[in-house]
Formats: C-alpha cells, sequence, structure tokens
C-alpha cells in the first residue's frame, strides 16, 4: 500500500516461529496446525475512533481530553493548541481525510475486510490489515472477508462505513464541544459524502489519463465501470492495459496479449464508450498520447498483492522456501514499473482458475 501511493502503516519484520499455532480459518471447526509468525508494524501512532469511544462511553471525560490534546499536539501541528475550536478543527481534518483516503482505497480496489472503529486511524492511514484482499473482477459488492456474510464492508461500501465511523467519532467527542460546535460539526459531516464522491472522481480522471474537468466526464467514469462489471473484467489489468495501448490501437481494436482488455471488448456497449474516450482525449489540447500513457501509467498499478499470489508464497514458506515471498516484496516495491520477473511468475496475467476458490477470514 505504501508504494501505492497510499497513506498506510508498514510492516518493520516478519519472524516465523516453529511454535505450532491452532487456527479455525473459517469457523467450521476444520482445525489446522500452523506455524506461528509475528509482523512487526510501525505507525505514526496507533490511536483509532475507538481509543475515543471507549473513553467518552465511560464517562472518562477528563482522560478524552487529555488524549484528544496529546494527539493533536503530536500530529495535528497546524492546529493551534490554544484555538477554543480545536476539537471541532480536528474532527473536520479526520472526515476530509478519512473521505479522501478510502476514495484511495477505491482507486486501486483495496477492500479492507473489517471497517470498524476499531479499524480506522485517527490518523487517517490504513491500520489492522486482516481479511483484506484486491479486486480482481470488478465487483462493487466484492468481500474479501469470509465472516462478512451480509457484505457490510464490501468494497463498494466503505464510503458509507466511513461515514457511520464518523458519526462514532463525533458523538465521542461530544462532551468537549459545545452545542454550537456540536452544529457545526453536523454540518461538516454532511460533507463528507461530496468530499468522497470529488475525491474519487478525481482518482478515476486520472486513472484515465483525462485533463481538465468536462460535463460528460462521471458518465464516461460510470459507463466504462458498468461495463467491467458486466464483462467481470478484471479492475487492476483493465485500466493498466488502457494505458498501454495507443489511442490508434484503442481505435483500431488492435490490442493484441492485453487479455483484460479483450474482455472489456466484449461488451455490446464497448464501441460506444470507446468512442466517446477517444473524443474526449482529441479535445486535450497540448497534449500527446504518449504524455497521455505515460500519466495513466504512474497512477495505475500493473502489480497489486493479489490473494492468489500470496497464497502461493504462504505455501511455498510452509516448506521453508522464502523465495517468492522476497520475490513480491521486491515487485510490490515498484507497482507501476513493469518487472521481467514479475511478468514470468505471471503476476500481470490472467489470474488462475483456483484463485476463485481462495477465501481469507480474521483467522487466515
Amino acid at each position: 500500500m505504501h508504494f501505492l501511493g497510499i497513506p498506510t502503516s508498514r510492516a518493520a519484520s516478519l519472524i516465523v516461529s516453529d511454535e505450532p499455532v491452532i487456527r479455525d480459518k473459517f469457523y467450521n471447526g476444520n482445525v489446522k496446525t500452523e506455524r506461528g509468525a509475528v509482523v512487526l508494524r510501525l505507525a505514526k501512532s496507533w490511536f483509532r475512533i475507538g481509543s475515543l469511544e471507549i473513553l467518552s462511553q465511560s464517562g472518562e471525560i477528563d482522560l478524552l481530553r487529555k488524549l484528544l490534546n496529546f494527539v493533536i499536539d503530536e500530529h495535528f501541528s497546524s492546529i493551534n493548541s490554544d484555538d477554543p475550536d480545536k476539537y471541532l478543527v480536528f474532527y473536520s481534518t479526520v472526515v476530509n481525510e478519512t473521505a479522501n483516503l478510502i476514495a484511495q482505497w477505491m482507486s486501486v480496489g483495496f477492500a479492507h475486510g473489517v471497517c470498524n472503529t476499531d479499524n480506522f486511524s485517527l490518523l487517517s492511514i490504513t491500520i489492522d490489515y486482516g481479511p483484506f484482499g484486491f479486486m480482481e473482477a470488478y465487483d462493487p459488492g466484492f468481500v474479501p472477508n469470509t465472516s462478512d456474510d451480509e457484505g457490510r464492508y464490501s468494497v463498494g461500501a466503505q464510503a458509507n462505513v466511513g461515514l457511520f465511523n464518523l458519526e462514532k467519532l463525533l458523538n465521542a467527542l461530544s462532551p468537549v464541544l459545545s452545542k454550537h460546535q456540536q452544529n457545526q460539526a453536523q454540518r461538516i459531516l454532511k460533507g463528507y459524502a461530496n468530499i468522497n464522491q470529488m475525491r474519487i472522481h478525481q482518482h478515476f480522471k486520472a486513472k484515465l489519463g483525462l485533463l481538465g474537468e468536462e460535463e460528460e466526464d462521471g458518465y464516461l467514469i460510470a459507463f466504462l465501470l458498468k461495463m467491467m462489471e458486466d464483462t467481470q473484467s478484471d479492475f487492476t489489468m483493465t485500466f493498466r492495459q488502457l494505458s498501454e495501448v495507443s489511442a490508434q490501437q484503442l481505435h483500431n481494436r488492435k490490442f493484441p496479449q492485453m487479455w483484460a482488455l479483450e474482455d472489456l471488448s466484449s461488451h455490446k456497449l464497448f464501441s460506444d464508450w470507446l468512442g466517446m474516450f477517444l473524443l474526449r482525449l482529441s479535445r486535450q489540447l497540448n497534449d500527446s498520447d504518449l504524455q497521455r500513457q505515460n500519466r495513466m501509467k504512474n497512477v495505475n498499478p500493473r502489480y497489486v498483492l493479489r490473494n492468489w499470489m500470496a497464497e502461493s508464497a504462504i505455501s511455498k514458506v510452509e516448506m521453508n522456501d522464502f523465495s517468492e515471498v522476497e520475490l513480491l516484496h521486491h515487485i510490490l516495491s515498484h507497482p507501476y514499473v513493469t518487472q521481467e520477473t514479475a511478468e514470468e511468475a505471471g503476476y500481470a496475467a490472467r489470474p488462475p482458475l483456483w484463485a476463485k476458490r481462495l477465501k481469507v477470514s480474521c483467522s487466515s
């Protein structure tokens, strides 16, 4: 996630032990013994929305105020500690940055898996990686967590879950806000959806190489995503391959060996969308096709950590072979650059059929 440009905690080390750990991955009684492992993660802060909720709900208001002051002084340097509205400014910042973070998740097809208030950072960074996943076939209902039967945390629901969590944050802050400040905070919260939608719009415009703003841009993006959903086109590779073909190749419908674009082009309305897209590009003054391609390559990764790639590496680690872990670490440190070793490993190829059978849970 860091190398994708998304705010996140970092992994400092991974230690594998010979100590056995009993796992019931899918909570069905099918217990399996695995080797224990510890990941040491680093972040500027591990305080999350739940850290404030627990103090507010237990009536520990003095401690709540002390914690807020500490977090603001340590991590929100732009907020004046003497400002009588500092808690309101803090809330406004968290609302804005949470909207931005979730838009960034959506731009790479990332589903966190468990988006409760205990897993949402006050610094709006990605923390608490559990049953997460990157979309393969585009599907707003994609749920990586097999325990999430209702799809509460599906990739397409994350923005609404963010709103729910920010409502909980406002409830937690209410004891330290005046009535007037609470009303202002409510207005700030009402602006969350627009901020998130605007950021998503900006990200997807960049993914298509669009400059400026035209009235039809939102429709062009929505049209593409609907075709991708209908054809089950791969999210990552559809955008990447659009960045790797020239406008002339698109016009001629010639994109050999580009499997994701071939899937997309099977849609009966593909020609209609393509015509709109090429016409939109043609109106971009002082912009060459090569410049457009380079811009798109810089925001559309060729490689993301797909679950089947992780599973392949895990299977080798169980036999004391860490070669694929090291390979993934190297490749995913440069996700926007085409790499020969990654191509040989099939990391940009059509996912294997067995990948569809993979499931993850909080115990995976």
